[in-house]
């Protein structure tokens, strides 16, 4: 599993599920998955109204962060005042991005990616642990060792999901 921490965006009001379920495989013993979140690194403080103040510290968490899972859902691509400067600020650091659909979807889903990650050089899974799994394990060095000049989103083909049981 990847040793660095995870920075997972998420819509707060309908995605929350998923990035609870994250949480929830981490925990069970019963279940093969680990990821150090980095929302769990510093509290906010009172002072979490504030947007700058907010911006400051996801910034802080991005930062100390190996790799970002975005989490899209129905409303992922049309939010900006947290989502998609969050996006951008991982495209922004050069951060390696999973893009996992909710809707299970295994390649770029137009009708609900936010335009920045259809270009940038992002992998786009379906929303299985497994799958998740692997994309933190694999992605991070292929984004490492990338040539630079490829852009564009990329998948993992039909034989890695089926090789993980999906």
């Amino acid at each position: 599993m990847s040793l660095g921490t995870t920075y997972v965006i998420f819509d707060g009001d309908k995605d929350r599920y998923a990035y609870a379920f994250m949480k929830g495989w981490k925990v069970n013993d019963r279940v093969e998955f680990d990821f150090r979140d980095a929302h769990d690194i510093g509290n906010m403080t009172g002072r979490a109204q504030d947007e700058t103040y907010v911006k400051s510290e996801l910034r802080k968490r991005m930062e100390a962060s190996k790799q970002v899972v975005v989490l899209v859902g129905e409303s992922t691509k049309n939010l900006r005042k947290f989502v998609g400067w969050e996006i951008d600020l991982a495209l922004k650091l050069g951060v390696p991005i999973i893009v996992v659909n909710l809707n299970d979807k295994r390649e770029m889903d137009p009708e609900r990616c936010p335009v920045p990650l259809r270009t940038g050089y992002t992998v786009h899974i379906g929303y299985k642990r497994a799958i998740i799994k692997h994309a933190l394990e694999k992605f991070p060095s292929e984004f490492a060792s990338r040539d630079r000049s490829a852009t564009g989103w990329r998948y993992y083909p039909e034989d890695v999901y089926r090789k993980l049981g999906l």
